[in-house]
């Protein structure tokens, strides 16, 4: 009972920080509504034929108010054409925005990310089309927001206020492949289905390997059919369409970083999990002293901008990371961590956290059981006084057995022979490979010092990094 009452407290106390107060309303409704009619100009002046609408959370009264974010949606006639989709509207979002910062976007398509007024609005294409008659992804957008104008009353968009700034605190909201967290619908369908955001934290703190939700009972009696159409961990069925999982570009890593920070919070309230701690880059002294005591070895290839839109290179470097962790392991250096980052204009870096960069010069490689004659008699053709071979081959229980030389025992020359000319046959996506090729630079520990100092969100990043705490985690 004492519990809840510090949940509620708490609650109250963030709905005070986030709920859009009158004057808020009217600032963020006027400019919308200002929005939508240069859009609508923008439209008749260019020669597109499209119907207008404010969208997403701002339409849905679900914003946060230190947040505001005005979708404007141009519904278009299937007349034009899939491919020429982003770049018509694109034209159109441009002008309507004339004189703000603008920033392309990528979905399925381009889109326009603005900032007017110190508010972000995005600017999005899609079909006019009808339900379940989709031709892009967007198409569904305009029924989500009906749908929930629909179904959440004024008490429940206050508790999806609440969800959406819990998510933001622990770094687990948005749906952008940056993120690869919780999207804004995905948040309103959670409380709408749960009753309210701490029932939606006391499902999840009970998850165990997999939750499905069917608001709309589209599988009703034919729950065995789910399993087969979505894979994922997390299944919410889209209400405006049955073969969608909302959930699906929810990464597994931010799914059980929502569930452990759940549990924490219904066992210790706290105002952290919302506004968690600032964080304050280490002095360089003090970093180095850490990198030195941690024992491990920090390995960062440092490289310059890719040239794309942010979804698009987030896409690009989360893959080249992928490949190049492979081609670590695939030589035998231990990984303890690794991640990617940006800051999407000047750096990029991907950083490993290795026991070690530096390994043995032989190893031991198992060859083919007694049983197997034909693969004994290839691995012996192989391996017998080859000048790879160091010692053997010898039998040990049951098998083949041989100790080689290693091709590479410093994982800085792995990278640096396997990057050069951009690392393509390494797996490197195409857009980061046309950066590597034009450099690259590999530093180990405190090598990083140069960089650190000269750029403080990677400065930033470097000691969250390095402390791999979440920030909600309290001290014992």
């Amino acid at each position: 009972m004492i519990m809840q009452e510090n949940i509620e407290k708490i609650c109250a106390v963030v709905l005070k920080q986030i709920a859009p107060g009158k004057k808020d309303r009217e600032r963020i409704l006027a400019l919308a509504r200002k929005l939508e009619a240069k859009v609508v100009s923008a439209c008749k002046a260019l020669g597109v034929e499209a119907e207008v609408q404010v969208a997403g959370s701002v339409a849905k009264d679900t914003w946060l108010s230190e947040e505001p974010e005005i979708d404007v949606f141009m519904r278009v006639s299937l007349k034009i054409p899939r491919e020429s989709l982003g770049k018509v509207c694109l034209r159109v979002a441009r002008k309507a925005t004339r004189g703000s910062k603008q920033v392309e976007r990528f979905a399925e398509h381009p889109f326009l990310e603005a900032f007017v007024d110190g508010v972000r609005v995005n600017i999005v294409p899609c079909y006019d089309v009808k339900l379940g008659d989709w031709h892009s992804a967007t198409d569904r957008t305009p029924y989500h927001t009906n749908y929930i104008r629909k179904h959440l009353d004024a008490g429940l968009r206050n508790e999806v206020r609440l969800l959406k700034r819990f998510m933001k605190g622990i770094g687990v909201y948005g749906a952008e492949i940056k993120i690869g967290g919780f999207s804004g619908y995905l948040c309103e369908l959670l409380v709408l289905h749960y009753g309210g955001f701490a029932s939606v934290l006391k499902a999840f703190a009970c998850h165990r390997r997999h939750i499905v939700v069917d608001i709309e009972n589209h599988y009703k009696s034919r729950e065995s059919e789910l399993a087969l159409l979505f894979k994922e961990p997390l299944v919410i069925v889209d209400p405006v369409d049955k073969g969608r999982n909302v959930a699906s570009a929810v990464q597994a890593e931010k799914l059980h970083n929502f569930v452990a920070a759940a549990r924490a919070f219904l066992n210790k309230p706290s105002k952290r999990f919302f506004y968690p701690p600032e964080i304050v880059a280490l002095p360089v002294e003090e970093l180095k002293k850490t990198l030195v005591e941690r024992g491990s070895k920090i390995v960062t290839v440092i490289f310059g901008k890719v040239d794309a839109v942010p979804d698009i290179l987030w896409g690009q470097l989360y893959r080249s990371q992928r490949f190049l962790r492979k081609l670590v392991e695939l030589n035998d250096f231990k990984i303890l961590r690794d991640v990617v980052w940006s800051d999407e204009n000047t750096l990029g870096t991907f950083i490993f956290e290795l026991e070690d960069c530096c390994i043995s010069s032989v190893k031991k490689h198992l060859g083919p059981p007694l049983d197997k004659e034909r693969e004994c008699e290839n691995f012996l053709a192989k391996y017998v006084g080859k000048p790879c071979t160091v010692v053997g081959p010898y039998v040990e229980d049951g098998r083949w057995v041989v100790q080689i030389h290693r091709k590479y025992t410093d994982v800085c020359v792995l990278f640096r022979e396997r990057l050069k000319g951009g690392g393509r046959n390494a797996g490197v996506a195409e857009k980061v490979s046309l950066i590597l090729h034009k450099g690259f630079k590999i530093l180990v520990n405190e090598e990083m010092e140069d960089v650190y100092v000269k750029n403080r969100e990677f400065a930033r990043f470097v000691t969250e990094f390095l402390s791999g705490k979440p920030r909600w985690l309290e001290p014992a």
